[in-house]
């Protein structure tokens, strides 16, 4: 999705102005064209509008029992700039995609992971997490699965699970495989690549406003624009911060600790500039180890984990504790909120396979 909105002019329109409103509930209400019109991995941001709406809802009927609701119809709430929660368009489609990455099963719970996480750091058998993060950087070095070229896809296989909110309450569903074939072509493109959920292989458009098509950046990391970024750690950090959208409902440094998880989970990294994220990683505040840490399929592994106390939710990303390859990531409720109690998953991955290949839409022949 687009990280911004904003007028004709190109200002941003943070206030909901110049008909910002119209075109969202015309997304709302008409169908969704055919394909899959969300960047796989940018689900959040639904996450955030819904939640959003909850909150709406929830205060309206507040009023209403206590007779302040006036008269007229509500105003809509304004449109969010999209969050990465990287990540992320109308509550409609919101539901339906959100359902799409739904799964619960084949794993340890996310309650039994989170407790013996934080048992194990109490217990202080937990390292400096710039010292874990120095190793996992050291080990992303010496590997790669690049170059890729501009006309080449990268394939990605995942076991997929996460979180339906459609309900108003956190449902999670059963383990799903996906795979992904992103598109690296420089340059706006309306077909920015395939994926394959249920059997069914589907086109992955453009971000909704994207008329001309999507360029490569941040929601659409590109090998060219990955090798691009600085590899200067503070350099690094300092400019994905500025390019990570902020949210009303996340802290931004847990929405740049979230957009690095994406781009380590879903693209192919150039070695230095993998190297580069990890050690970027151990300067947001609030990183520590979470020794033990689980994935999507119960895979055990060195932790890396953030916790954002202001939407009660933790991120996790999972390593293969002999060679630090990443295996996964999974986010999930650190308390009893009004949609779902401590431990309820929000979403988590584990990454099955990672190639580059020339077609879109066919698998690596190993």
């Amino acid at each position: 999705m687009t990280a911004t909105t904003g007028t004709d002019d190109g200002r941003d329109d943070r206030d909901g102005r110049g008909g910002l409103d119209d075109r969202a509930e015309l997304a709302r209400l008409l169908p969704p064209a055919t394909g899959f019109d969300l960047p796989p991995g940018r689900h959040e941001h639904h996450r955030e509008r819904l939640m959003n709406q909850i909150d709406h809802d929830t205060a309206r009927a507040r009023e209403a029992a206590e007779g302040r609701v006036p008269d007229r119809a509500p105003a809509r709430p304004r449109l969010l700039r999209l969050s990465f929660l990287a990540p992320v368009t109308a509550l409609a489609l919101a539901g339906a995609l959100v359902a799409g990455y739904s799964a619960q099963g084949g794993g340890e719970g996310p309650a039994r992971a989170e407790s013996g996480a934080s048992a194990a750091e109490r217990a202080g058998n937990a390292q400096p997490v710039a010292l874990v993060l120095g190793r996992i950087s050291d080990a992303a070095a010496e590997s790669g699965e690049g170059p890729v070229g501009d006309d080449q896809f990268v394939y990605v296989r995942s076991q997929v699970q996460g979180g339906d909110l459609t309900s108003g309450k956190l449902v999670t569903g059963p383990l799903a495989e996906r795979e992904i074939w992103y598109a690296q072509k420089p340059g706006p493109q309306k077909r920015l690549g395939y994926i394959r959920e249920g059997g069914e292989t589907l086109p992955i458009n453009a971000e909704l406003g994207d008329t001309d098509g999507t360029r490569e950046g941040i929601s659409r990391p590109t090998y060219r624009w990955l090798a691009a970024l600085p590899t200067d750690p503070r350099k690094l950090l300092d400019h994905l911060t500025a390019l990570t959208p902020e949210s009303e409902r996340q802290e931004h440094a847990q929405a740049v600790f979230e957009q690095i998880g994406y781009l380590i989970r879903e693209t192919v990294l150039p070695p230095e500039t993998a190297a580069a994220l990890y050690r970027a990683a151990a300067l947001i505040p609030g990183v520590t180890e979470a020794p033990d840490a689980v994935d999507a399929l119960g895979r055990h592994g060195v932790g890396i984990a953030r916790e954002d106390r202001g939407s009660s939710t933790r991120s996790e990303w999972v390593f293969d504790p002999e060679g630090l390859a990443f295996l996964g990531s999974r986010t999930f409720l650190t308390a009893d909120t009004a949609i779902g109690v401590k431990g309820a998953l929000f979403d988590a991955q584990a990454v099955l396979k990672r190639s580059v290949v020339d077609e879109g839409g066919v698998r690596p022949q190993d």
